[in-house]
């Protein structure tokens, strides 16, 4: 995926405590389901560091599903096992990431959440490594016939955030195409820290963004490709919980975000310009789960496909 330019305005605390109650339901609920691999054919290809899948959690799997299809396009593969519901996410014939229905105790509020997978060799390892410089986890090391193995976890300062070693291997280094997830934001109050936490687990490179995204704004590459920013949160809200944000690629953010809010979901971010080119929204689907928008054509600035 191509480096979008930089985060970007961010989102509510209680956005990000539904992420943190409800990630690691995902892959302990679907134990029970026989998970589908993260790439057809398989081509046993490892990216570590890049992020490889995005999974949805929500209370209502039709309404997501209804949401996300109108306004990007998406298609949709359903699998079942017993009581539990969950969606393959398909753009044309590729499977691009998925959607976990879970349920929400009766008097309890949560909004859905995205859950962001970073690609590992090793996951016991990894966890371990995670676990030594100050991250919890949250579940697992536990491991998928089709899958791989995999484990969530927080970091040191609470961003939720999911390990895999895919058993078919990691998708290639592509410029996504539009509907397809393009960049990945992580979003903390202490960027340096942030960075040298994930670059101990996946060696990455860690270097400065442009000045114009400001002296904090700090990119993680791998194998020669911009992975993710490590950004800090707006100065008017110092309080943001820590968290990964990921954006999808589309043709026009301004029409995007206007369609988005038709269909039920909220504008965080109105569309506006980034520093290196391209144009980006953040909204929220209609159960409260944040994600951007984000325009990028071939004749804008780039640091590397995803």
């Amino acid at each position: 995926m191509h480096q979008s330019g930089q985060p970007h305005q961010l989102l509510r605390r209680e956005l990000l405590t539904a992420l943190l109650l409800g990630a690691c339901a995902v892959p302990a609920a679907a134990a029970q389901l026989q998970l589908p691999p993260i790439i057809v054919p398989p081509t046993q290809q490892h990216l570590v560091g890049k992020v490889i899948f995005q999974e949805l959690v929500t209370p209502d799997l039709a309404r997501a599903k209804q949401f996300y299809g109108s306004l990007l396009g998406w298609t949709f593969r359903d699998l079942a096992a017993d009581d539990l519901a969950y969606a393959e996410v398909m753009l044309g014939d590729r499977a691009i990431g998925g959607l976990f229905q879970r349920s929400v105790p009766a008097g309890e509020q949560r909004q859905s959440a995205w859950l962001t997978y970073l690609a590992a060799l090793d996951t016991d390892a990894t966890v371990q490594t995670a676990l030594q410089h100050g991250a919890k986890l949250l579940f697992g090391p536990r491991s998928f016939p089709d899958r791989g193995r995999e484990a969530v976890l927080t970091d040191p300062q609470g961003a939720v955030f999911a390990v895999l070693a895919s058993s078919s291997g990691d998708p290639p280094d592509l410029l996504a195409e539009p509907g397809e997830w393009i960049w990945n934001s992580l979003i903390t109050g202490d960027p340096d820290t942030a960075a040298g936490f994930y670059q101990t687990l996946f060696g990455y490179e860690v270097y400065p963004a442009p000045a114009a995204a400001g002296p904090e704004h700090l990119v993680l590459a791998s194998q020669g490709y911009a992975r993710a920013s490590v950004n800090p949160p707006p100065a008017a809200r110092p309080d943001l919980h820590p968290h990964w944000l990921n954006y999808v690629r589309v043709d026009d953010a301004a029409s995007m975000a206007t369609r988005a809010a038709a269909l039920g979901g909220r504008i965080l971010v109105a569309p506006r310009p980034t520093p290196r080119g391209g144009m980006i929204a953040l909204a929220a689907d209609p159960l409260g789960a944040p994600f951007g928008l984000l325009q990028w054509s071939t004749t804008d600035s780039t640091a590397g496909a995803q």
